[in-house]
């Protein structure tokens, strides 16, 4: 099998160096835990434990959590350590992730999937989504997205600013095929950012 032609618009990088994103703010994470006497106490604050450039610095992502399993371990910080160890691919089988991507101006991702449901809701900026069928949808800050495995590509619509989303990622049982079409994982140009999936 033949690798996929990539964009020649990826193969120039684009402007992001880090999280935040250039023009972008940096953000803080709380984490909640027990002291000694069972009582709800703050964890040292942070801006999250995994980032890494997307579409070769058209974006950045921060992976601000994960979660394995349907019911989540909170006992002994099994969770936290699991959240900070492991770098997840796309999305987490038989898990949870939320995951923040800020967005370089005028920016436009490749049609991917996801065989997840995802609630993406903007942070910052105005985005075009659009779906495999051409519907599309202008989506402004506190907007939610539910995605339901569709194939789909975002659209920063600022010519000259950056944009942030804020996506929940939650595993789905496999899809049945709808008129012998089959869904799966579709990457395309974003295959680099996320190796360990196919």
């Amino acid at each position: 099998m033949s690798a996929p032609a990539f964009d020649p618009l990826y193969a120039t990088p684009g402007p992001f160096t880090g999280f935040p994103g250039k023009g972008l703010p940096d953000i803080r994470r709380y984490i909640t835990t027990h002291n000694a006497q069972g009582e709800g106490v703050f964890l040292p604050s942070d801006n999250g434990d995994n980032k890494a450039l997307m579409a070769n610095g058209r974006g950045v992502q921060n992976v601000l959590y994960t979660t394995k399993g349907a019911a989540v371990d909170l006992n002994g910080e099994a969770d936290i350590a699991w959240a900070r160890d492991n770098k997840p691919g796309l999305h987490v089988p038989d898990g949870t992730l939320v995951r923040m991507i800020d967005f370089a101006p005028g920016v436009e991702s490749p049609m991917h999937r996801a065989m997840s449901l995802d609630y993406g809701t903007v942070v910052e900026g105005e985005f075009e989504v659009e779906l495999d069928s051409g519907e599309k949808r202008t989506m402004r800050p506190g907007d939610v997205l539910v995605q339901r495995a569709t194939a789909h590509k975002w659209r920063n619509l600022s010519p000259d600013k950056p944009g942030r989303m804020l996506f929940v990622l939650l595993d789905c049982k496999p899809m049945e095929p709808i008129n012998g079409k089959e869904f799966k994982i579709e990457l395309n140009e974003l295959q680099p950012d996320f190796p360990t999936n196919h």
